[in-house]
């Protein structure tokens, strides 16, 4: 089960084109509601979470995914909840993607030091210890970051990989897909 954490102010692409991705992927995947059962993103689109945060469950995680977006960012890290799972899905190196502005929240915690690491361009102090590239996305271990809504499916095509070890079965996705990129 891949966990992706919806919290008010999200970047709506950055939220759902990994969950788009994965499913058409065959991987599992909840929408997980923060602050709330229907959150509404940075754009003031509604996004109805498949469960409430008080229903997530660590029992067969294999990954959870942070979307950025203002305030979305900020109402993640600041919940105990979606702390607790980053903590126990970094204590049992299991996938964590963060994009746009989310890789602060691993930056604070010293997740990402000696990490390769993207972020949205402003974020970088907030990714301490971490070598920061100027590409869509990257992939260090269990961690991935991508660096904004316009390098959402190269980020989800690079959580898909993580997820898998399979890159020719992204490949090929993303080929179905038509994506260009």
């Amino acid at each position: 089960m891949v966990y992706v954490f919806l919290a008010d102010g999200c970047e709506e692409i950055e939220a759902l084109c990994p969950v788009d991705v994965l499913r058409r992927a065959g991987i599992e995947v909840e929408t997980v509601g923060v602050t709330g059962n229907t959150v509404t993103g940075s754009h003031n689109i509604e996004i109805k979470a498949d469960i409430a945060i008080s229903d997530a469950v660590f029992d067969n995680l294999e990954g959870i995914i942070l979307p950025g977006g203002m305030p979305g960012t900020l109402n993640l890290e600041k919940d105990e909840t979606v702390q607790k799972f980053i903590d126990f899905a970094d204590k049992n190196n299991l996938l964590i993607g963060a994009i746009c502005a989310a890789p602060s929240i691993l930056g604070h915690k010293g997740i990402l030091r000696d990490k390769k690491a993207v972020c949205f361009p402003g974020f970088e102090e907030a990714l301490v210890g971490a070598t920061v590239l100027n590409v869509p996305a990257v992939a260090d271990g269990n961690i991935v970051t991508g660096w904004g809504a316009g390098g959402a499916f190269e980020f989800s095509f690079v959580v898909l990989e993580a997820l898998t070890g399979d890159k020719e079965a992204a490949d090929t996705l993303s080929k179905n897909m038509k994506f260009s990129g």
